[in-house]
């Protein structure tokens, strides 16, 4: 009891508190450095430090590092090196493939997906065969397990394919697709702290304890990072966050078993994937400024994003959109848990 639990305490309490005092000096490093990106919600286009995934990445690798040096200083470790190891390096080589795209900021705005906006970033193909190098730590180990339970179809036995096909797939999709959903503050942090938080939950009572250290290092970092990306950010989350969270899910969902789970819970980036295909992701999730703070959206009826739909519904000021989806990502956690309850999972 004491190694499996007790010793995750102070690896989240350091992941924490490295996260925090990391976007406090990114903050000002980032935006001295130019890497920063604009905000358009407020009225007119605000430059903020941007890439706050990076203090997430630090946290998380902080919080492994401290429990390995625990293991090795001060108490048996229950968790292989190795695999934490492999966790960390994916989480890390998928941050650094979001800061790529986050450094490569014009003096001028451009042309980006529909918007013209000072960050060009990777182009579109780029990004798929880039995020790859997230899922290559992974496939070495040959992390997780190859049986896979699937929704109300059953176990399937991927064998081989499971690391050297899922696996890569998996990371490549819920990194993008994690990317998809934002532009609003405090929004693609929110939802990563509610899925986060499920993860944790699920791992604390049907999980192992791989899947509970990582989770519960993901949540401690977006606790810390939250505050900084809520409505009025002092920091934008950048594609290093997106990919970070992206990739640190599917890190869970593989090493925790977790992969029946993660799916339900991972529903509204689903249907924001396929929302943004109809237009060849050439969409812009921002809604249309009105005079009294509110927004609509902005391609009339047609709905290409979940944020689209809530400013359809009404015309909703920016919190109210990322407390909306906030919400509703808490929905398919609490959908999951009844699914498991039900054996349906």
């Amino acid at each position: 009891m004491y190694n499996t639990y007790l010793t995750i305490i102070v690896p989240a309490l350091i992941s924490m508190a490295v996260t925090y005092f990391s976007c406090n000096f990114l903050i000002s490093y980032f935006y001295g450095a130019g890497i920063v990106g604009e905000d358009r919600n407020k009225g007119k286009a605000v430059k903020l430090a941007s890439s706050g995934g990076i203090a997430v990445a630090f946290g998380m690798l902080a919080g492994i590092l401290t429990y390995t040096f625990g293991g090795s200083f001060v108490f048996v470790p229950t968790l292989p090196v190795l695999d934490l190891m492999a966790a960390a390096l994916s989480i890390v080589l998928i941050s650094f493939v979001g800061f790529l795209d986050d450094v490569n900021v014009k003096s001028q705005r451009v042309k980006s997906t529909d918007i013209m906006d000072i960050r060009e970033g990777l182009k579109q193909w780029q990004k798929p065969i880039l995020t790859v190098i997230g899922a290559l730590p992974l496939m070495a180990i040959n992390a997780g397990v190859s049986v896979v339970a699937i929704p109300l179809i059953g176990s399937i036995d991927f064998g081989l394919l499971y690391p050297l096909v899922i696996i890569p797939l998996a990371v490549v999709f819920v990194s993008n697709a994690f990317n998809l959903l934002g532009g609003f503050d405090g929004l693609q942090s929110g939802t990563g702290l509610v899925a986060s938080l499920g993860l944790v939950i699920y791992s604390f009572f049907y999980s192992n304890s791989m899947g509970l250290l990582l989770s519960v290092l993901l949540f401690a970092a977006l606790v810390a990072f939250y505050p900084f990306n809520k409505y009025r950010a002092r920091i934008l989350p950048g594609d290093s966050f997106t990919y970070c969270v992206g990739g640190a899910l599917v890190v869970i969902m593989v090493m925790g078993h977790e992969e029946a789970f993660g799916f339900v819970i991972f529903i509204p980036w689903i249907i924001e994937f396929f929302l943004h295909l109809r237009r060849k992701f050439k969409v812009s999730d921002l809604g249309i400024r009105q005079s009294d703070g509110t927004f609509k959206a902005p391609y009339g009826k047609s709905i290409y994003s979940l944020t689209h739909i809530m400013m359809n519904i009404q015309r909703m000021r920016e919190e109210e959109v990322a407390n909306f989806l906030i919400a509703l990502e808490a929905c398919f956690v609490v959908l999951a848990f009844a699914l498991k309850a039900l054996g349906l999972l």
